[in-house]
């Protein structure tokens, strides 16, 4: 389990990178990658914990759960990821409706408080 948490943290990292290139020339792909950079860092958390997902959703619904509500992380993150999840919804599915430049930036850097939060938490990805 370990070794499938060190490569989702390292997808993680990647991925917001790739978001972060993508903001100023197309911000829907920005905002897919900042999702999938916290997706991906919180199931490597996870994973350390002995927990894997199925779904999108159950994982959405561990971190509300088992970091938000037991307060052992701020309500803000779980505000966050749920914004990423709306920007993604809208950047992958939007039909006529797209991420703005400034939605895009915002979603890297709800991201990479996300990530920050996993590294805090997770010594082991410091």
């Amino acid at each position: 389990m370990k070794e499938f948490a060190a490569t989702e943290w390292q997808r993680a990292l990647r991925t917001l990178a790739s978001g972060s290139q993508l903001v100023d020339t197309d911000p829907d792909s920005a905002a897919s990658r900042a999702y999938y950079a916290a997706f991906h860092a919180l199931t490597a958390l996870f994973a350390l914990r002995g927990q894997t997902f199925s779904k999108h959703s159950a994982l959405r619904g561990a971190l509300h759960r088992e970091l938000i509500k037991t307060g052992q992380w701020s309500a803000d993150i779980g505000r966050s990821y749920d914004f990423l999840i709306d920007m993604r919804e809208t950047g992958d599915y939007g039909g006529l409706i797209s991420v703005s430049q400034n939605d895009a930036g915002m979603a890297l850097a709800k991201a990479e408080s996300i990530i920050e939060a996993v590294k805090q938490y997770c010594p082991e990805f410091a």
